[in-house]
């Protein structure tokens, strides 16, 4: 059974920092891209940041550039989001998934996901 399960998640001031994990379960990790998705009230869900297998590649959306950083540890079957100078407009739901692919900041070209962990930042 295929699990993917993040925590991290929280309320922080605007400037703070969160670090975001997603374990993952039930599938082979490393043969997998993995992003970070997420999505804010009332709006649609958006990509945030993606890493490549090996960790080598990553891409992030222009918004988070600078602040967020993507990262995975394969022996431990987890990616991670640190998250820093968090700003209000950061506030969403925080989703990982899984591609068997390649990176791609499609939702649709997603394999498996995780339930979300709630992000909240306050002004």
């Amino acid at each position: 059974q295929v699990q993917l399960v993040e925590s991290g998640g929280g309320l922080v001031q605007a400037g703070g920092s969160l670090r975001l994990s997603c374990a993952v379960s039930g599938y082979s990790f490393s043969t997998y891209s993995m992003s970070w998705f997420r999505r804010a009230p009332g709006k649609e869900r958006e990509f945030v940041t993606a890493i490549s297998r090996s960790g080598a590649g990553t891409d992030y959306t222009d918004s988070v550039k600078g602040r967020f950083t993507i990262s995975r540890d394969n022996a431990k079957n987890t990616v991670y989001l640190q998250m820093n100078s968090l700003k209000p407009e950061d506030t969403a739901v925080y989703y990982c998934a899984a591609n068997r692919g390649g990176t791609s900041r499609y939702g649709w070209s997603y394999d498996y996901w995780g339930q979300g962990t709630q992000v909240t930042v306050s002004s």
